[in-house]
């Protein structure tokens, strides 16, 4: 194995000796002949548009996407990124499928994201009854579809959820609860379920008086359950709806044991946090194939520039840490998909998962806009271009870091995870095997013994020299042969 990176993204998953069956194949070719260049258009086209009311005055909230959009949107569906975690009792489909989408457009992983992160904890916690209503469109890959989505973040911020989630829950009798709010990103508004985080009524500020409920989209009379002021204007990512949804007297139904609700909560965060990560790298991968396509036809100084040493070697520093980058995401998966049905409280396992979703999340993302801008910078001032791809890559890769929690989220809660779960014995302990793993466990134990306002204060330094040795391991275990 080379240091260049092949220019299909199920090639690359393949040289990690990762299954990609004819069936996710097809999906690839669909989305090369096709499903890109309806990608392209739904980009420039830009912000979707909102009809809030039929001509008769009755509110809708439609979103007017072009036919092709739900052609694009539907056929990941179709191909089972939902329903075969279902099906074969694992998320691993979810993220192989999640690679390949994400390769040609990350926007479109996200409403997937939020429908595997709905019926998830729907799955585990929903009664009965909810799970025999809602849970068959939500995995089904014909007839009627649904889509689900993910709401916990209000105007005041997202991280800081104790503090800041104001929609209240209060108690209707015979399990439906009332919700009134608001959340200010709410990706992938028009879904026909969303899990959704409100505070029960009465009780004071702080995550124990959090829970987590499912949202209908329509009431039990047929009217809607909530409704979408706007649809927010983003620099990328156009392929996901993202609006300000409120909620006036909407019912809902909590998941779970009602002291279980930030759990729940976090949960469905851990999902989506892998699937950033892998989106991420998926999204370097695309950058470099654009970045490689360029070059090789770009003539300067007496050759290709391709051929140029710097630029030569930089496609080779680039290709390593792309694929370090996914052996790090990829190993995160792997982990998840050990312990993603375990309920509170959780196994020493699920928090090894949680600091490896942690430093997956933080790292790919940050290799994501790096990639982005460095090839942005080989293709020079066509880069800067929106009728070319690169201006828009470094756009969607902006969005990345933010998603799911900044870095300083997964910084400080990955440093919390080492603190009080002793989370890198269980990363040292999948790893021992290879050359390096002791410093994984000499961190960890070095962040445990600091001062604590020290450790805050240097947390991110710590916390990448944590990654980058775990990063020397994976690379003996994905990456056997030498770069």
């Amino acid at each position: 194995m080379h240091a260049m990176i092949p220019e299909r993204a199920s090639k690359l998953l393949q040289e990690f000796g990762i299954e990609v069956d004819r069936e996710t194949l097809d999906y690839e070719d669909w989305w090369e002949r096709k499903g890109k260049f309806i990608s392209e258009s739904i980009d420039r086209m830009g912000t979707v548009q909102l009809r809030m009311f039929d001509r008769w005055g009755n509110r809708i909230d439609e979103l007017l996407y072009p036919p092709e959009y739900w052609d694009m949107l539907f056929k990941g569906y179709r191909a089972g990124v939902i329903a075969r975690t279902f099906e074969e009792e694992s998320l691993k489909p979810f993220y192989i499928l999640g690679y390949i989408t994400s390769f040609y457009d990350p926007g479109v992983y996200c409403p997937y994201t939020v429908t595997i992160s709905t019926a998830v904890p729907l799955y585990k916690y929903g009664s009965q009854e909810l799970k025999e209503k809602y849970l068959p469109p939500l995995i089904a890959r014909d007839g009627e579809i649904w889509q689900g989505a993910t709401w916990m973040t209000e105007a005041k911020g997202g991280s800081d959820l104790g503090n800041t989630v104001e929609t209240i829950a209060e108690p209707a009798g015979n399990g439906l609860w009332i919700l009134n709010g608001e959340k200010y990103f709410a990706s992938n508004v028009g879904a026909e379920v969303a899990v959704v985080a409100a505070r029960i009524k009465g009780e004071p500020l702080g995550v124990r008086s959090l829970a987590l409920f499912l949202l209908p989209k329509y009431r039990r009379d047929g009217s809607l359950n909530y409704q979408v002021r706007r649809i927010k204007p983003k620099i990328g990512t156009r392929s996901v709806p993202t609006g300000e949804v409120e909620l006036k007297d909407a019912e809902a139904y909590m998941l779970g044991k009602r002291e279980w609700g930030i759990y729940l909560i976090l949960e469905s965060l851990n999902i989506s946090r892998v699937a950033n990560s892998i989106g991420s790298v998926a999204l370097a991968h695309r950058a470099w194939v654009e970045a490689y396509t360029f070059a090789r036809k770009r003539f300067a100084f007496g050759k290709y520039i391709y051929e140029q040493p710097l630029l030569n070697r930089q496609f080779q520093d680039m290709g390593r840490e792309i694929r370090e980058a996914f052996a790090l995401a990829w190993e995160s998966v792997e982990a998840l998909n050990e312990v993603y049905l375990e309920k509170p409280r959780y196994s020493s396992r699920y928090h090894t998962f949680r600091l490896l979703a942690h430093m997956a999340k933080y790292w790919t993302a940050e290799i994501s806009v790096k990639a982005a801008k460095w090839a942005m910078e080989v293709h020079g001032g066509m880069g800067v271009l929106e009728e070319y791809p690169a201006e828009r890559l470094l756009r969607e890769a902006m969005i990345l870091p933010i998603w799911e929690g900044t870095a300083h989220r997964q910084v400080l809660d990955g440093i919390e995870a080492i603190v009080k779960k002793d989370a890198h014995i269980g990363v040292f302990e999948r790893l021992r095997q290879y050359d390096g793993a002791e410093e994984i466990r000499r961190i960890g134990e070095g962040i445990k013994t600091m001062d604590e306002l020290e450790r805050e204060r240097e947390a991110d330094i710590l916390f990448e020299s944590l990654v980058k040795a775990t990063l020397k391991v994976l690379r003996q275990k994905y990456i056997p042969v030498p770069l």
